[in-house]
C-alpha cells in the first residue's frame, strides 16, 4: 500500500466517499450518527471521518437494514447485544487464562512435592489413608 493511501486509511474517510462507496445518501449516514448507530470521529474542521471499524459497523447496519429488513431500533438492540457478547467473550477468555495459570501453578507445586495451602478441602497424604 502506498504511503499516501496508508495515511488516508488511518485518518479516516470523508462522508462523501463513504456515501458513494456504499451507495447511500449522506443524510442517511448523518441519520445513523444522530440515532447513535455510528460515531465517526471529527477533523479539526469538524468534518466527519469514518475509520475502517466504522465501515465494518456500517456493513453490519446495512446488512441488517437492507437484507433483513430490521428497523433502526432493532439494529441498535442487535449492535448493543453484539458488543455485550464480545465483552463477555473477552472476560471469559481472561477468566480461562487465570484458571489455566492457577492450575499450572498448583500442578507444578504438587509435582515438586509441596502440599497446596489454598485448597478448599484439605486432602490427607496417601500414606495416611486407610
Amino acid at each position: 500500500m502506498p504511503p499516501r493511501a496508508r495515511k488516508r486509511a488511518k485518518a479516516g474517510y470523508m462522508i462523501s466517499a463513504v456515501a458513494e462507496l456504499y451507495k447511500l445518501h449522506p443524510q442517511t449516514l448523518r441519520l445513523y450518527e444522530r440515532v447513535g448507530l455510528l460515531k465517526p470521529s471529527r477533523s479539526e474542521g469538524n468534518t466527519r471521518l469514518y475509520t475502517d471499524s466504522d465501515l465494518e459497523r456500517l456493513d453490519v447496519i446495512l446488512t441488517l437494514a437492507r437484507d433483513m429488513g430490521v428497523n433502526l431500533a432493532g439494529i441498535e438492540i442487535i449492535l448493543n447485544m453484539r458488543e455485550k457478547m464480545v465483552e463477555m467473550e473477552r472476560q471469559m477468555t481472561e477468566f480461562a487464562t487465570v484458571v489455566q495459570q492457577e492450575l499450572s501453578r498448583v500442578a507444578s507445586s504438587h509435582s515438586a512435592g509441596k502440599e497446596p495451602h489454598h485448597a478448599i478441602v484439605r486432602a490427607t497424604p496417601r500414606a495416611f489413608r486407610t
